[in-house]
């Protein structure tokens, strides 16, 4: 039992397609407001046909009432033979006289039937004193019959209105209605059918392609939906996600092929400084501080690639709120860290470099502050790497704005500079100039602060500078881009 239940819910999603829900309830909304309608427009007209039929019969009625009260009138009066004094007879209507003995005078065609009370009608003193019938059947037919007193004994005379036709004819109406409820509900099922599958062929169509991105695990499937509508906006959606999701993809594989390339060079010379740590004892005095020190420098290099490749892959954009933030104090910080961190002159990162920050102009932008200090600390030290023996300082430069709401961070150096074909390669991530491969690092910084920059909606910039050295840095937008991050 249990196994036939999971066969069931493993099937239920697919009894019943969103075409025929859709078919369905177009067809059952049209059906209930067709018979809704059908039905109130029938009982509207009866309604008006029987009111008719009534008012009219009454009309007569009231007439025939008004003549016998105004003029003392006999049977004869009313006989086919005294057509001078004979009452209007409208369609469908029987006049019947009787006697003062409650007996026929003149029949009627056809006859209608005589009671107690009709006779006692005929033999009363008061005219137009009315006795009514109704539902009476007459042969085959049904009436409605009104007996009306002549006075003094004198007879009566009785009037009928059929009313079968008028029924027969409601109820060839009601068929009629129904016929023609039930051809706009078999119409509305087939037109509500077709437009199902014209409303949700680019749907299947989608869901064809999600089905297969997900069997395949191919992102590149082309997304094949059109329009404007809603279901186009969400095939496009869906298109540029599955585009956002490959370059994900070839990101993080790019990123793994890169890390495991870098990786391999520091851990090849760790294993071989190890494996001489066996025959320490062996070694000269001299022999031995170098290799520890060494080994110190190869896993401080290891330590801080591991981290930036951390912080490119993990990056801090989901985690770091936006805020308001001024360039040119983040700037000051970033310089106050560093001159502590290289206050002494045998600091390996800059030997006691001086670092001077120039602001102008409107410096606030809307940020993340972490991110933004680790991409002017990373130019910091970039510049300090590349100028180790130089004597000016380094200069952090911050203006703003170029053009609304636009910042500029520049890193002034004059170290040996950077050769013309390394500027548009120098942010690719682990890419290093030839001259700079026999220098500490992992090629990662300034890949950092191009991500930083391209998630604060600006882009990251080297040219040469005049006299010599570079000019390094970015610009933030004040708007951060949607599709880039620190992660990378």
């Amino acid at each position: 039992m249990g196994r036939i239940r999971r066969l069931l819910a493993r099937r239920r999603p697919g009894l019943v397609s969103l075409r025929t829900t859709f078919a369905v309830s177009f067809a059952a909304v049209t059906a209930a407001v067709t018979v809704l309608v059908g039905v109130l427009s029938y009982g509207a007209a009866a309604r008006l046909v029987r009111v008719d039929q009534e008012s009219v019969f009454d009309q007569v009625v009231q007439d025939l009432q008004d003549e016998v009260i105004q003029h003392r009138m006999t049977p004869e009066d009313f006989s086919v033979s005294a057509p001078g004094h004979d009452i209007v007879r409208p369609a469908r209507t029987d006049v019947q006289v009787l006697g003062p003995d409650g007996k026929v005078v003149d029949a009627g065609s056809p006859g209608l039937p005589i009671t107690g009370h009709d006779r006692a009608i005929a033999a009363d003193e008061i005219a137009g004193k009315t006795q009514e019938y109704k539902d009476v059947g007459v042969d085959t037919d049904v009436y409605r019959i009104a007996t009306v007193s002549l006075g003094n004994g004198r007879g009566a005379v009785q009037v009928a209105q059929e009313f079968s036709d008028t029924e027969d004819l409601l109820r060839a109406l009601q068929q009629r209605t129904l016929i023609l409820m039930c051809a706009v509900v078999i119409a509305a099922g087939l037109f509500g059918w077709w437009l199902a599958r014209r409303i949700t062929r680019r749907l299947i169509l989608l869901t064809s392609a999600a089905e297969d991105v997900a069997r395949t695990r191919r992102l590149g499937i082309e997304v094949p939906v059109t329009g404007y509508d809603e279901v186009g906006r969400l095939g496009r959606a869906f298109d540029r996600m599955l585009g956002r999701l490959a370059q994900s993809e070839e990101d993080q594989r790019r990123l793994v092929q890169d890390a495991g390339h870098e990786l391999r060079t520091p851990l090849t010379s760790l294993r071989t400084n190890i494996s001489l740590l066996r025959r320490i004892d062996e070694l000269p005095p001299a022999t031995r501080d170098e290799l520890v020190a060494d080994l110190g420098q190869e896993a401080r290099e290891l330590t801080d690639l591991v981290n930036e490749l951390v912080d490119l892959a993990a990056g801090q954009s989901d985690t770091e709120p936006l805020q308001r933030v001024d360039l040119a104090d983040i700037a000051e910080d970033v310089a106050g860290l560093a001159r502590r961190r290289w206050g002494s002159p045998r600091s390996e990162s800059g030997g006691g470099r001086q670092i001077t920050v120039r602001a102008s102009g409107d410096t606030t932008t809307d940020g993340r502050p972490g991110m933004l200090q680790r991409a002017i600390s990373n130019l910091v030290e970039n510049a300090a790497k590349f100028d180790r023996d130089g004597t000016g300082p380094i200069e952090i430069a911050v203006s703003g704005p170029a053009r609304a709401g636009t910042v500029r961070v520049e890193i002034l150096d004059r170290g040996p500079g950077i050769a013309d074909g390394d500027l548009i390669r120098i942010f690719d991530r682990f890419y290093r100039a030839a001259d700079a491969r026999s220098l500490p690092g992992s090629g990662l910084g300034l890949s950092i602060v191009r991500e930083v920059a391209m998630a604060h909606g600006g882009a990251p910039f080297a040219v040469q500078r005049e006299g010599g050295g570079a000019v390094i840095g970015f610009t933030v937008g004040g708007v951060p881009g949607s599709g880039a991050g620190a992660g990378g």
